[in-house]
């Protein structure tokens, strides 16, 4: 993706339908010659244009960057939940405001881009990441200043163990890995699997660890494991060796921008089998370099946009009519994020940082777009993971899991 993102952006959060239809937000190919580059924000945020005794909000994301559309959907999901609740009245009378800092999917930036929020916009919590690696880098700055940190996304269970201040509304990897096991068997009828991991990701490592603890405990057989290093734009010679191995299925727990180009390597070699991913491969972009590769093909996810649950419906229209495209489950938990955190603050002793954090601790029920969510002890939030299938470039709802240590009835 390139940097002209930053300008929209800029652009989108002056918040006019006028100029929401002038934004080109989903076309990756829209240029802007004057659009700003390197580190730092992102452009303008709500803080511009909000009254002076505004609540302000921190968000740090990939807006730019490798995984630009992450950090975009998210972003939309918070404006989202933010402009609704300042409809409603805002938070104890105030207004919110959402200081946005782009951290261009490096996770050294990110670091940057939480110190920047702390220590320039004063922030009273911060929402991000999505990336697992760039919230393990930015989290130790925000446990160490006293200031709640929520991720809408990252399943690494590390993210959480950085303090007592660190939050997530997602499940987290041992969860949705299990969650891929149990599908495999049981969905896909495989018993002997692969696994392709992306080394430079701590998502997919991890990902990839526990998917096999979960396999092998449920009676499947790892039978080939190969690495790759996300970016990379030859996966053949690894495929090649997964393809000896004769497996019943592949498990590829990166993100988008690499697992559509493995699936048409592939399909190119002459491999048939599914394909099996988590929650990094939600993004439209994943058909830009897999195309029909990918139809066959299955992941874990943390909502389905053909769900039709009342809330999920809402939520979709609403959405869509804001955007003019549907959400992926990414722009979910960024909605979800933020209203968990605006109605913790509602809640709070006082808007000290303090007492925000304990009732974000204190979360029970809470109805979020992506289920209810109960923060546990660790700071986590335990609820059941979507399989969706991919077929005609659609991604489509095949099953929830609540308990991936249970057979499934009938393979559903």
């Amino acid at each position: 993706m390139n940097h002209s993102r930053n300008l929209q952006v800029s652009l989108y959060r002056l918040g006019t339908a006028a100029i929401l239809g002038l934004v080109c937000f989903a076309a990756p190919g829209c240029k802007d010659k004057n659009a700003p580059s390197g580190g730092g924000s992102a452009g303008s945020d709500s803080t511009a244009n909000s009254p002076a005794d505004a609540l302000v909000i921190g968000e740090y994301g990939s807006i730019t960057g490798k995984e630009a559309t992450f950090g975009k959907s998210t972003d939309e999901g918070i404006q989202l939940a933010k402009d609704e609740q300042n409809k409603a009245g805002g938070v104890r009378g105030k207004q919110i405001a959402i200081a946005l800092e782009d951290d261009q999917s490096d996770s050294p930036k990110a670091e940057t881009a939480v110190t920047r929020l702390i220590d320039t916009k004063h922030v009273l919590a911060i929402l991000g990441e999505v990336a697992s690696g760039s919230s393990l880098a930015a989290a130790p700055v925000c446990q160490k200043s006293g200031v709640p940190m929520i991720s809408p996304s990252s399943t690494k269970p590390a993210v959480t163990e950085k303090g007592d201040y660190i939050f997530r509304v997602c499940f987290i990897d041992p969860f949705q890995a299990a969650v891929v096991a149990r599908w495999a068997l049981d969905g896909v009828k495989a018993k002997r699997v692969a696994i392709f991991t992306d080394n430079a990701s701590p998502y997919s490592k991890g990902f990839s660890d526990n998917f096999e603890t979960a396999f092998v405990k449920m009676g499947g057989q790892v039978v080939a494991k190969q690495s790759y290093n996300g970016g990379d734009k030859d996966f053949k010679g690894a495929l090649t060796n997964i393809q000896q191995s004769h497996p019943d299925a592949i498990v590829v727990p990166g993100y988008y921008s690499d697992a559509g180009s493995i699936a048409k390597q592939a399909r190119d070699l002459g491999i048939t089998v599914p394909l099996l991913g988590g929650d990094g491969w939600d993004s439209q972009a994943l058909f830009d370099t897999g195309g029909d590769a990918v139809n066959g093909c299955f992941f874990s996810d943390h909502m389905a946009v053909d769900d039709p649950n009342p809330a999920v419906k809402r939520f979709v229209d609403t959405y869509t009519a804001r955007f003019g495209h549907k959400p992926d489950a990414l722009a979910a938990l960024g909605y979800d994020a933020a209203k968990l955190l605006f109605d913790a603050m509602g809640r709070a002793k006082s808007l000290e940082r303090r007492d925000i954090r304990d009732a974000i601790a204190a979360t029970k029920d809470f109805p979020g777009v992506t289920g209810k969510i109960t923060i546990d002890a660790n700071r986590n939030a335990s609820k059941p993971a979507i399989v969706i299938g991919i077929k005609n470039k659609q991604f489509v709802k095949v099953a929830e899991i609540a308990d991936p240590d249970h057979p499934m009835a009938s393979g559903k």
